[in-house]
């Protein structure tokens, strides 16, 4: 189970996301945009889908 903690220090962190369809854990990745710039986001391994990352303190949370 993957670790999502705030990248500014406020100190939250979340355990794992889970995919409702299929229940799998759901895996960090990145999008890369067509301007070059990336967005984290959340997969389902199954291909369920994709989500955006959690956020915190107004960024990113970051996996461990």
């Amino acid at each position: 189970m993957t670790t999502y903690t705030c990248s500014v220090g406020c100190g939250m962190s979340i355990n794992g996301l889970t995919c409702a369809a299929c229940g799998k854990a759901l895996v960090p990745d990145v999008i890369t945009k067509d301007d070059g710039s990336t967005v984290n986001i959340s997969t389902c391994p199954d291909g369920c889908g994709k989500i955006k990352s959690p956020m915190c303190c107004g960024s990113d949370m970051v996996h461990s």
